[in-house]
């Protein structure tokens, strides 16, 4: 098993130093390489989009006071039913009006 590895890993470090050593390797395998793993990184880690430049600003007391009233009161709006033009028509489908009546026959 040892002997396995050591000659599998020895033929990938060969590989490696003749793709090296030839002219073609930097054009061919290494320059999209690097450009996949730029784009990757990027994707992965995106920069920041400006907001550092602005200083952080603690809001006063007034002003968050008023950003939980604004906050009560669209809360309380949208717990209102609001009015639909349709109205329920009571059916007798499912109701048995005899109690003797089994429900399966």
């Amino acid at each position: 098993m040892i002997r396995q590895a050591v000659i599998f890993w020895g033929s990938i470090i060969l590989a490696v130093i003749g793709l090296i050593d030839s002219p073609q390797f930097l054009t061919t395998l290494i320059i999209p390489v690097v450009l996949l793993a730029v784009v990757f990184l990027l994707y992965k880690y995106p920069p920041s989009r400006g907001r550092s430049k602005q200083p952080k600003v603690k809001p006063s007391a007034r002003t968050m006071a008023k950003v939980a009233e604004s906050r009560k009161t669209s809360s309380s709006a949208s717990k209102r039913r609001k009015e639909y033009p349709f109205y329920v028509i009571e059916g007798h489908k499912g109701k048995q009006e005899d109690d003797n009546i089994p429900k399966y026959h």
